[in-house]
């Protein structure tokens, strides 16, 4: 009976140590969003910040060479749109290559889980020129669109349709609804998991997206979060409590979406069959 309460307590005090060691950069994130340039850069370590008046955040949004508050405008469009866009998109296509069985869909599959395999770095210049040349630089079209298919959203998709009954769709067909009416009709209102587990991933990775944006939101009124934080680093200088406290508001709004659908990322990671 000792024996295992002597190893629940160390079970438990080896699960606080390793959420202390988790959290600690968040700590100094937030420490450091409080400080001063010399408080952050002095040699002797204070844990209590010594700008803890809300200077900081003042100073972060008066800033006229970097706009926060219209970089985290443009984020928030970008990203918005790019998920219900890409969980659309992505949706319809996991879709037909689930249930629609043919030699082209195999092809399309193959070449859909082929993308996977090929290094983003491959794809970049070619549709930075092709984006160029449809005069989309310094848009939100040039920001938006490119972004808004998905291969590993459309693979997630089909994997998870190949498990949904089909049952329920045989129903929809013997009523004469079709693909596109069964489609949005039977099967996405049961899809609710899985669209907000894929629709979590997709709107993490477009608002922490930096190279594309960097590329193409070349007027500063089209910067978005990541890019507006990258200009606190000069050559010069890094200006770091405005560094620190950006990176503390540019992270709120994903810690939100995390918190609200973080059991919903859990589910459709699990029922998509993606160990």
């Amino acid at each position: 009976m000792k024996s295992s309460r002597l190893v629940s307590t160390l079970r438990y005090v080896a699960l606080v140590l390793l959420a202390g060691l988790f959290l600690m950069p968040f700590y100094v994130l937030l420490r450091n969003a409080f400080s001063t340039q010399l408080g952050i850069t002095a040699p002797q370590w204070h844990w209590i910040p010594d700008s803890l008046n809300g200077d900081n955040i003042k100073e972060l949004f008066n800033n006229r060479n970097v706009p926060i508050a219209r970089s985290l405008a443009n984020s928030a469009t970008v990203s918005i749109i790019q998920t219900f866009g890409t969980v659309a998109i992505s949706a319809m296509a996991g879709y037909g290559l689930a249930r629609i069985e043919n030699r082209l869909s195999r092809v399309i599959l193959g070449m859909t889980v082929l993308t996977l395999m090929v290094p983003a770095a491959v794809t970049f210049i070619p549709s930075f020129v092709m984006v160029s040349s449809l005069g989309w630089i310094s848009t939100l079209r040039g920001l938006i669109i490119p972004g808004l298919f998905s291969a590993f959203a459309t693979f997630l998709f089909r994997q998870y349709f190949l498990g949904f009954p089909k049952e329920l769709e045989e129903a929809a067909y013997i009523d004469g609804a079709g693909y596109w009416r069964t489609f949005w009709r039977v099967v996405m209102p049961n899809t609710y998991g899985i669209c907000a587990a894929i629709g979590t991933i997709i709107f993490i990775g477009s608002w922490n997206a930096f190279l594309w944006p960097l590329l193409i939101g070349q007027d500063r009124s089209y910067r978005t979060i990541q890019v507006a934080l990258s200009q606190f680093m000069t050559s010069q200088r890094i200006d770091m409590p405005q560094l620190f406290v950006g990176a503390a508001v540019a992270i709120l709004p994903v810690v939100l979406v995390f918190i609200f659908l973080q059991r919903y990322l859990v589910q459709g990671v699990e029922r998509s069959g993606i160990d």
